[in-house]
């Protein structure tokens, strides 16, 4: 178990909603609308980001408040004393986000070295089709659950590219040395960046290539760096890529045009050309590949898998083969639909909980050896 007691203040059309009494299965159950999406969003905002809907801090409280909110919970670990996290923005600040860890606060990026979280969610079955910075963004998420130092990273990156582009924009010419002091914080924070970024897609196809025979498709990964991978490389491409930076207004080399290619192994064909179904398909196998790969890191942080309207687009066969899966792992798994039906297989071992107009009623416990 993984995250209990989990409090969403004033979120989205939560006013005040305790989930306690959690479970390895957790199920929210009720209509569309209801608030069941919220709950895993808020469980989201436990990770350094911008939580699985990206959402700006403004859209979160609930509306007709005072513009604040608040989501708590303990995080359980073996043999530990329970960690309190907590997230939200001041009613008197709204565009700051807070996090505390047991009441201190801390940076966003530190709660990547408390607990790992993935997610799918409906938005996600158009990745293959969309541009290539939601494929970024989505490799990045799976990379931070084993390297927590990739936020670090990343937010390093982010900051000194959208320096560097300010002064390409910049009518004057910019100084060379402040550009080469910019370039090198590039080059070494987008190195760390692409590193992790491409030994993590060799680590999931080599999973990929030995997990037994199931009914999802099984994708094949390549990772397609947008420049050189290596810091003093980079650094160079920088270098002599100025005049047509300064041309484009905007850095055209390096990590942050890195790109995922996705393709169906058994037919060779690119994820984006295959069907709606074949492309859910991959996606998931992809998350199961890389909660296999998680079970086999040596040093755990507690992990979380939330599965936003999964299983009713599933036939039985996957349904049941998915759900094994998720059996076999440790993560925390938290899966939302709009009736108990397609959870049958799971329901005697799952947390059960009914959403309704933003409230929340647990109706059922797994037993007590589950627990």
């Amino acid at each position: 178990m993984a995250l209990d007691r989990i409090l969403l203040s004033r979120f989205r059309n939560h006013r005040e909603t305790l989930v306690e009494g959690t479970a390895q299965f957790n199920l929210l159950v009720g209509e569309n609308g209801a608030g069941k999406t919220n709950v895993l969003e808020a469980i989201s905002l436990f990770a350094p980001g911008r939580g699985l809907r990206r959402a700006g801090l403004a859209d979160m409280p609930a509306q007709g408040l005072d513009g604040g909110f608040a989501v708590s919970a303990s995080l359980m670990t073996p043999g530990a004393e329970p960690v309190r996290l907590g997230t939200g923005v001041a009613a008197e600040r709204p565009g700051r986000r807070i996090v505390q860890v047991n009441g201190a606060e801390a940076p966003a990026v530190r709660l990547a070295e408390w607990l790992s979280i993935g997610w799918l969610t409906p938005a996600m079955d158009r990745l293959f089709v969309e541009g290539a910075g939601a494929r970024r963004r989505f490799l990045d998420r799976l990379v931070l659950a084993v390297r927590p130092e990739h936020a670090g990273h990343a937010t390093r990156l982010e900051s000194a590219l959208r320096e560097r582009n300010r002064l390409l924009a910049d009518e004057t010419a910019p100084d060379p040395r402040w550009l080469d002091a910019i370039e090198a914080q590039i080059a070494e924070a987008g190195a760390a960046v692409a590193t992790a970024r491409a030994e993590l897609v060799g680590r999931l196809e080599a999973v990929l290539a030995v997990l037994p025979e199931s009914p999802f498709a099984r994708p094949s990964l390549h990772y397609q760096p947008g420049g050189p991978v290596e810091t003093e490389a980079l650094a160079r491409a920088l270098h002599d890529g100025r005049p047509r930076d300064r041309a484009a207004q905007r850095t055209l080399t390096g990590p942050h045009r890195d790109e995922l290619a996705v393709a169906m192994a058994g037919k060779n064909q690119l994820a984006a050309e295959c069907s709606t179904g074949e492309q859910k398909a991959m996606l998931i196998a992809i998350a199961l590949a890389h909660s296999q790969l998680l079970e086999g890191e040596a040093e755990k942080r507690p992990r979380l898998l939330l599965l936003d309207e999964v299983a009713a687009h599933l036939d039985p066969l996957r349904r049941e083969a998915l759900f094994e899966r998720l059996r076999a792992g440790s993560a925390q798994v938290w899966l939302t639909g709009t009736e108990l039906a397609p959870f049958e297989a799971i329901a005697g071992e799952a947390a059960i909980w009914e959403v309704s107009a933003g409230s929340v009623r647990r109706t059922s416990s797994p037993p007590a050896d589950l627990l």
